[in-house]
């Protein structure tokens, strides 16, 4: 049911959304819409600049060893229906989608200027914009781990979506700052390789971590797993080629994969609310 905080009463004793709960998906709604907007500026149609060319290249496939291979990115086809599955969800569960709302339409807002601030070529700015993201999911999986969803729709919508958009941060996040890195002339010399593989010791420590707090969910693991996989993938092809670099990824998917699995069949199914 409905929260107080979240309905009036109607005349006749009907129960409609208050205005704070329209104003709330209004703006997730609006800011979805500029989101996805960005994103089509981001693949280079309307005028924009395509990611991997912006910025002088610092973010493309082979700028980086930790850069993933180009096919990773299609996660974010999948990240935006569920961002729009969210979006439509939120205008019939008024009172459950409050706990992330907020958090959700920031991340789209975050998101639209990650993609504003790399067309602009200020890729410095952008690792401070990815890193305010990563903060903003990190809070949104917080909530939804601390709260049983009500259903098999919000499972999906919420905690699933909201999954799969923080794992994707964890890695890109990584390969923003090593581009960041390398625009300031700093591309570790002969020691990129080490440096490299420390940064995926860290990712695989966060995906354990996120594993075990979040009781082995899935969609978050997936999405690291696969930016991780293409991490390897491409640095088995190169350039840059880094075989050390490419198993460090492989092996921390490996991990990640290990442990959620484990933490997920001691944990159980997730639990809803009815």
């Amino acid at each position: 049911m409905p929260s107080s905080a979240d309905e009036v009463v109607a005349p006749g004793g009907a129960k409609a959304p208050a205005r704070s709960a329209r104003v709330r998906q209004i703006v997730v709604s609006a800011v979805f819409a500029l989101c996805v907007l960005g994103s089509f500026i981001g693949s280079g149609a309307f005028g924009g600049t395509p990611i991997a060319e912006a910025a002088d290249g610092l973010l493309s496939s082979e700028a980086t060893l930790l850069a993933p291979g180009p096919g990773a990115f299609s996660i974010w086809s999948l990240i935006y229906a569920g961002l729009g599955a969210y979006t439509v969800w939120q205008w019939f569960d008024a009172s459950d989608s409050r706990r992330i709302a907020w958090l959700v339409a920031a991340s789209l807002v975050l998101n639209a200027a990650w993609i504003a601030v790399v067309q602009a070529g200020a890729v410095p700015l952008s690792v401070v914009v990815i890193v305010v993201l990563l903060a903003v999911l990190a809070e949104a999986f917080r909530r939804l781990v601390t709260t049983r969803p009500r259903g098999r729709v919000e499972a999906v919508v919420a905690d699933g979506t909201l999954g799969l958009y923080l794992g994707w941060v964890c890695v890109a996040v990584c390969a923003n700052v090593a581009a960041a890195l390398r625009g300031a002339g700093v591309d570790g010399g002969s020691a990129a390789t080490g440096w490299a593989v420390a940064v995926l010791t860290l990712v695989a420590v966060l995906g354990v971590a996120l594993a075990v707090y979040g009781r082995g969910r899935l969609a978050v693991a997936s999405s690291i797993v696969w930016g991780l996989g293409w991490i390897a993938a491409a640095r088995f092809d190169g350039p840059p080629a880094s075989d050390a670099t490419a198993v460090a990824a492989a092996a921390a998917a490996v991990v990640i994969t290990f442990v959620t699995a484990v933490a997920r069949l001691r944990s159980g199914p997730m639990p809803v609310r009815g």
